[in-house]
C-alpha cells in the first residue's frame, strides 16, 4: 500500500540528520538559503495552485521547485564551507524513497490501465447506469466504495480506481463529476483515518507506539460522521436525473478474455505489497513489481493460448506520468523544507503557553493540507510532545483527513485531477471546500464529545 511505502520516506525526513553522520544538521531557516527556499517553495505552490489559470501542467513548478531547492542548499553548504555529507545523505534518502514510490504508483497505474483496456470499468459502468440509478445514487455509492475500501487498500489506489468509474459513467456531466470527484477523495482519505494501515499518519503513530491497534479503531464514528457530512452537502449539488440508458441500443459490454484473473492478481498484488512490508521487511514496492511480473507473465499465456492483443506495454504508454513527477517535485520541496529547518518549528506550537495540544492538532489538518502530511507528522514524533492517547488519536485523525482541504492535498486529490483534467482542478474543488471544512468540523465534534465527554475509548 502506498501509505506503507511513503511511511519510510517520513521517518528518512525525521531522521535525516544524523543518517550516515553523528553531526547534526545546522538549522538554516534564519539564513538567506532559509528565507530563498520558504518563498521560492510558496511562488512555486502558487503556480501549481494557479494550473487551471496559466494553463501549466502542475508537474512544472513542483518539479523545477524541488529540485531547485535542493541545488540552492547544496550551493550555500559549498560557500559556507559545511559538511556537505549531511547534503549528500539527505537526498540520497529522498532518492531512495521517492523512487519507492514512484514504482508503486507505476505498477498501480498500470493495473489500472489494463483494467480499462480489458473493458472492466465499461462493464461497471453499465451494471450500474443499467439499474437506473440516479446521478445522486451513483454518487453515494462511489463515496461508500471508497470510504470502505481505502482502510484495507490506499487511499490513492481507491481514487484512481473510483475517480475512473465516474469518467466511465459520463465524460462531461460537471455537475456530477466535480462534487463526485470531491465526495472519493474525501471518503479515501477518512476510511484510512481509522485503520493503521489505512494513512500514512495512523500508520506512523502506530509504528511508533502512540497507539495500539484497535485505538486506532475508536476513530472510525469520527472519520464516518465527517465524511457523511460533507457528503450529504455535496449531495445537493449533484442532479437527481438518471444518466442516458437505452436498452435497446446499448448493448452489455463485453470483458476480454482473463479480466476476472487480471482483478485477481491486481487484489493479489495489493497483499503482495503488505506482506512485503510487513512481513518481509522490505519495502512495499518491492511486492508491487513482483505483482507486476505476475500481470506480465498472465499476458503473455493470453496472447500465447488465447491469442490475445492485451499487450502490458501499451497499458504502460497511458500512464500519467505528470502524476508520477508532480509527486517527486512536491516531495523533494517538502524534504528540502524539513532539511532547511521550517518544518521543526511546528513542535513549539504544542507548548501549552503557545497553543497546546488540541489546537495544534487541530490546525496540523489545515497545515497538511498546504505542505504535506508527512514531514509535519514526522516532525511532530520527533518532538514527541506530552500527549496522552487521545490527542495522539486526534493529530492522526486531522493530520490524514485535513488534506482533503485543497485538491493536491492529498495522495488521492493529485491522483483524481490527473484522471479527471480540466474538470476536477484546484478551482473547482475550492468551489465546494467550505462543505469539506464543515465536515471536518464535525469530526472533531464528534471526537471531542467521544473522547472528553463520554470517555469511550481505551485509556493507556
Amino acid at each position: 500500500m502506498i501509505k506503507l511505502l511513503i511511511l519510510m520516506f517520513g521517518f528518512s525526513l525525521a531522521f535525516a540528520s544524523s543518517g550516515g553522520s553523528s553531526e547534526a544538521a545546522p538549522d538554516l531557516t534564519m539564513t538567506w538559503v532559509g528565507f530563498a527556499s520558504l518563498i521560492i517553495f510558496v511562488v512555486g505552490y502558487y503556480f501549481v495552485a494557479a494550473e487551471e489559470k496559466y494553463h501549466i501542467d502542475k508537474a512544472k513548478p513542483a518539479l523545477f521547485t524541488g529540485t531547485f531547492l535542493f541545488i540552492l542548499v547544496a550551493i550555500y553548504y559549498a560557500v559556507n564551507d559545511l559538511n556537505m555529507d549531511l547534503v549528500h545523505t539527505q537526498v540520497q534518502h529522498i532518492i531512495l524513497e521517492i523512487s519507492e514510490i514512484f514504482f508503486f504508483l507505476f505498477v498501480a497505474m498500470t493495473y489500472i490501465e489494463s483494467m480499462i483496456h480489458m473493458g472492466i470499468f465499461d462493464r461497471l459502468k453499465y451494471n450500474l447506469v443499467s439499474k437506473g440509478y440516479s446521478y445522486r445514487k451513483l454518487f453515494w455509492a462511489t463515496g461508500l466504495l471508497a470510504f470502505f475500501i481505502s482502510p484495507v487498500a490506499d487511499n490513492l489506489t481507491t481514487a484512481l480506481i473510483l475517480s475512473t468509474v465516474l469518467i466511465t459513467i459520463d465524460r462531461q456531466k460537471a455537475s456530477f463529476l466535480v462534487p463526485g470527484a470531491i465526495n472519493i477523495v474525501v471518503a479515501a482519505n477518512a476510511g484510512g483515518a481509522w485503520s493503521p494501515f489505512g494513512d500514512i499518519t495512523t500508520l506512523m503513530a502506530w509504528a511508533a507506539g502512540k497507539g495500539e491497534f484497535v485505538d486506532f479503531l475508536f476513530l472510525f464514528p469520527a472519520a464516518i460522521g465527517g465524511f457523511l457530512v460533507t457528503s450529504f452537502l455535496l449531495s445537493r449539488f449533484v442532479p437527481e436525473e438518471t444518466p442516458h440508458f437505452d436498452a435497446t441500443t446499448e448493448t452489455k459490454p463485453e470483458m476480454m478474455h482473463g479480466a476476472n484473473v487480471v482483478i485477481g492478481l491486481g487484489v493479489f498484488t495489493i497483499v503482495c505489497a503488505v506482506l512485503s512490508h510487513q512481513v518481509l521487511h522490505i519495502p512495499a514496492m518491492w511486492g508491487m513489481l513482483f505483482g507486476l511480473s505476475l500481470l506480465k507473465l498472465y499476458a503473455y499465456r493470453l496472447k500465447k493460448v488465447h491469442n490475445s492483443h492485451f499487450n502490458i506495454f501499451h497499458s504502460i504508454a497511458k500512464i500519467e506520468n505528470n502524476t508520477l513527477l508532480f509527486f517527486f517535485g512536491i516531495l523533494a520541496a517538502v524534504g528540502a523544507l524539513y532539511f532547511v529547518g521550517w518544518l521543526s518549528l511546528a513542535a513549539v506550537v504544542y507548548d501549552p503557553s503557545v497553543l497546546g495540544p488540541t489546537w495544534s492538532n487541530i490546525g496540523v489538518g489545515f497545515l497538511s493540507a498546504i505542505v504535506d502530511n508527512v514531514p509535519v507528522m514526522s516532525a511532530i514524533l520527533k518532538a514527541n510532545p506530552e500527549m496522552g492517547i487521545e490527542q495522539w488519536m486526534l493529530v492522526t485523525m486531522t493530520a490524514g483527513i485535513g488534506g482533503s482541504l485543497i485538491s493536491f492535498g492529498s495522495a488521492a486529490g493529485v491522483g483524481v485531477m490527473g484522471k479527471l483534467p480540466g474538470i476536477y482542478t484546484f478551482g473547482s474543488h475550492m468551489r465546494y471546500a467550505w462543505t469539506i471544512l464543515v465536515g471536518y468540523f464535525a469530526s472533531l465534534a464528534i471526537w471531542y464529545v467521544q473522547y472528553h465527554i463520554l470517555g469511550l475509548y481505551i485509556k493507556h
